[in-house]
């Protein structure tokens, strides 16, 4: 920390300089948080900066907020509605938070449940696909629950719903299914799974019940495929969870998970404290945190509706299939992502043995395109791709702009390539002619050839190290 103090303005000018050098937002492709909001909304944000979340006593509309966003997933998730079947959720900070949530409850419930029959709860386990997001490993390392992954296969990337079943034995607290993966879009059959998973809880008794992680897909599978299956209809579903700063439209910091009921949470796990002015229920990782993104949220459920959320989402499906196409006549790559599912596209090189998606990624970013390039998890690493994820903010002209940046940049490395591989050609047919060499002065000649492909490979060493690239 600095001795003195600056000017305020001083300040201000430093770090606006420092973060000029950051990449563009709207142009990180790798990311599927929301990078642009209205007007309107970036004030509501200013005006609710200064509140803390957590005080509920002195911020009760706040409050009502939030249980008015709760309720508003949960019917769109559909969520049960009798005198029994209550459904209950919470904001959090991301989906990570909520995923953390839901899986302590899984395991209290599990706990409980083999107390009651006097059985060994010490070795709880949940069963995922290989595709999960890191913050699955997370709750399994920092909870000590075993997490027992179902492998990928190329041209298979999601959970095999089979395969996972099979895995599940009397100390799976959950079997976690993805409405969006995160490496290629694609929804998982959660239909199927609820299906096989109910046999094997009849067959076993063990009444194993499924969470769906819906980060990505849970703002746009209601509204685009509406007749799908994958939420609360199906029974054994008892939790979900959903991004707001994904597809929910609201900058980075607020996620939301949703039981089917009451008394899939818990009671234990919910704190109550009275220190801020009243008695008040609490279940967060967190405490203090900011009002801005609920409010964020609930302005962006009245402002669109069910009407504006699915033209939203049909915008970006249909960029999405616009940068698709572009890239399929190209030519040059297979496409590894599906049309349903998050509107983003996945894909790979056809031909990688004059470059790889890694040189792609690395030079898009002359471009200012922030585009991540990844190998797919076991039994799938052979497979490597680009990906890049149509968020709201994402044009059609963006996509037809992008296609272009694409080709010309593999123009370049084409370019590259053949000058090196004609150098080359030239070093093996002067060596060749010197090998051919007859009689006297031969042995002249081929020290001189010698000399001058050593001269030609210091001179290609020395421009690189004047370029820096060495």
């Amino acid at each position: 920390m600095p001795e003195r103090s600056i000017p305020k303005e001083a300040a201000f000018q430093i770090i606006s300089d420092e973060l000029m050098l950051d990449g563009n937002p709207r142009l990180n492709l790798a990311s599927f948080v929301t990078t642009w909001m209205e007007e309107e909304c970036d004030k509501l944000i200013m005006a609710s900066v200064n509140k803390n979340y957590v005080d509920m006593d002195e911020y009760p509309v706040t409050t009502e907020l939030q249980n008015r966003c709760v309720n508003m997933i949960a019917h769109l998730f559909n969520a049960p509605v009798g005198e029994n079947e209550t459904a209950i959720g919470v904001g959090t900070v991301g989906s990570s938070e909520a995923i953390m949530l839901a899986g302590l409850a899984f395991k209290r419930k599990w706990q409980q449940k083999r107390k009651s029959e006097g059985k060994p709860y010490d070795k709880p386990n949940i069963v995922t696909g290989a595709n999960v997001q890191v913050c699955w490993e997370k709750f399994a390392r920092y909870f000590e629950v075993e997490l027992k992954e179902v492998k990928l296969r190329e041209g298979y990337y999601v959970m095999d719903p089979v395969k996972a079943v099979e895995m599940v034995d009397e100390n799976t607290i959950c079997v976690a299914a993805i409405l969006g993966s995160t490496l290629t879009g694609e929804f998982e059959d959660v239909k199927l799974l609820n299906e096989l998973l109910t046999e094997k809880n009849k067959e076993t008794g063990w009444g194993t019940p499924i969470h769906v992680d819906a980060a990505s897909g849970g703002f746009i599978a209601p509204f685009l495929y509406p007749d799908l299956k994958w939420d609360f209809r199906l029974p054994l579903v008892k939790s979900i969870n959903v991004s707001g700063h994904k597809y929910g439209l609201v900058y980075a910091g607020v996620g939301w998970v949703v039981w089917r009921t009451k008394d899939d949470l818990p009671e234990e796990l919910i704190f109550h404290i009275n220190y801020l002015g009243s008695d008040q229920p609490t279940f967060t990782l967190n405490f203090s945190k900011g009002s801005s993104q609920i409010i964020a949220q609930y302005y962006q459920f009245i402002r669109l509706g069910f009407e504006g959320y699915k033209n939203v989402m049909r915008n970006c499906v249909d960029n999405a299939n616009v940068l698709r196409q572009g890239l399929v006549e190209t030519g040059r790559f297979e496409i590894v992502s599906k049309d349903i599912g998050v509107p983003l596209v996945a894909f790979s090189l056809k031909d990688t043995s004059n470059y790889t998606v890694f040189e792609i990624s690395a030079n898009l970013r002359r471009f200012g395109w922030i585009i991540p390039a990844y190998t797919m998890p076991p039994d799938a690493q052979h497979i490597a791709v680009l990906r890049v994820v149509v968020r709201e903010d994402f044009s059609r002209s963006l996509a037809e702009r992008l296609v272009s940046d694409i080709e010309k940049v593999m123009r370049e490395m084409d370019a590259v390539q053949s000058r090196a591989a004609t150098r080359a050609t030239h070093v093996i047919a002067t060596v060749d002619e010197t090998r051919e060499g007859k009689g006297e002065g031969s042995e002249k000649l081929n020290k001189k050839t010698g000399e001058e492909i050593a001269m030609y490979w210091k001179r290609v060493v020395d421009r690189k190290k004047t370029n820096g690239v060495c």
